[in-house]
Formats: C-alpha cells, structure tokens, sequence
C-alpha cells in the first residue's frame, strides 16, 4: 500500500475562482490564433486516415492518455469503436501498447491543436474522456486548466459526450460551470466507486484512499451527422 501513497490535492483555492466568468467570456468572444505546429497536422491526417478506415464506427478519444492504459482498456470495452488515444509526451507513450487491438491507435501531439483541427474538418467525436488533467490548483493557475483555456470555446464543439474524472472535485464544478457559461447543459458530478482503474493515476488515488470524482457533458454544437 505505500507503494501508492499519494498526498491529496493541497490547494489554496477553496472555491470557484473568482476570474472564471471573465476569463471563459472573454475566450467565447475571441479567437484562439495560436498557428498549428507542423508535427500536430501530420498527426491529425494519420488519425484522419484511421478514420477514414473505419467509416461509420463510433470514434472515442482519450486525451492526455499518458502511457495509454485508459485508450487500451476503452478499446477492450467498445470493440465496435476506434479509439485514439493522445498524448504530447513521447516518454509516456513509449510505455504504451495497443495490446494487438485493431481498434486502438495512439498518437504524439498536442491536445489542443488535434481538437481544432478535428472541429474545422467536422468530425464530431462520439465520446471524449480527460481522465485526471492536471489541476493546476493554485488560484494564479487558472488559466493553465483546460476550462480556462483559449481552445475552451473550440473543445465545445469537438464531442457529443465528453467524461471528466478527478481527484479534485472543485475541477469537475469549474468545468461545468464554465460549461454553462458556454450555453451548454450542465452536468452532474458523482463519486465514483472504482473497481477496476483506468489510469494508473486513478490507480495511485484508489490505493491512497481518496476520493474521487467524474463529470459527464454533452454539447448541444457537435454535429451528430458525422
């Protein structure tokens, strides 16, 4: 059990932020400029080519999938779907495997340059997992989360369900919140009871004996005629 020993969240942010309406309208009235890096476009046409392979199946995603664990055992769930699993680190994929899963395809980029490309060629994913972001808990931070984000307004469109998991339940209310603020149905944020983990972080919390939490959306902007 001490090989799992994981200390819980220690924040100085205790409740929403106060900045979370200012910074999420101000992305809803702007638009994300940053260029595409290169290397993120040649991954976006290899996960276009699985696509194309694969007319008609369910798409999932697994961003920041890590070492894949979580797009590996997705895969083994939904035999019917193509999973792609993303992640910028090549450490961390280099420790993953798509365990003979003709269904599984995993891919070095970044995140948020994958999603605005996949938005602005109209695929819509059918199922979208974040399984514990980094939380940035510091309240300075806010904008290093993924609801504070410029591509926060792009990422709305970008599934027709998306499931968040965390260790730290004032993430999952930021998010809906921020959510709404996009005129989109809030969710309902549950404790979870693991039996099996998905993440190896999820893993590390379980054994640690924290609780945890996961947050399912839908977007009423992903086209579900892809």
């Amino acid at each position: 059990m001490n090989d799992w020993n994981s200390r819980c969240i220690a924040d100085a942010q205790r409740e929403v932020n106060e900045n979370l309406h200012a910074v999420v309208n101000k992305h809803r009235t702007t638009t994300f400029l940053k260029p595409i890096q290169p290397h993120n476009r040649v991954a976006f046409e290899r996960i276009q080519q699985k696509i194309q392979e694969r007319d008609k199946q369910r798409l999932i995603l697994d961003s920041c999938c890590g070492t894949g664990l979580s797009s590996m055992k997705l895969a083994e769930m939904n035999p019917d779907a193509l999973v792609i699993g993303i992640d910028q680190s090549k450490v961390r994929l280099s420790k993953s495997t798509e365990a003979d899963l003709d269904n599984l395809h995993y891919e070095r980029a970044n995140c948020e340059d994958v999603w605005r490309l996949l938005v602005s060629s109209g695929v819509c994913v059918d199922e979208h997992y974040i399984l514990y972001p980094n939380p940035y808990p510091k309240p300075a931070h806010l904008k290093r989360r993924w609801h504070g984000h410029p591509v926060f307004p792009t990422f709305i469109g970008l599934s027709k369900q998306l499931t968040l998991r965390s260790n730290w339940r004032l993430y999952l209310e930021e998010f809906n919140l921020a959510w709404h603020l996009m005129e989109q149905p809030m969710g309902v944020i549950d404790q979870l009871q693991i039996v099996e983990p998905l993440t190896l972080f999820e893993r590390k919390y379980w054994h640690s004996a924290q609780a945890l939490y996961e947050l399912k959306l839908t977007s009423l902007r992903c086209d579900a005629g892809r």
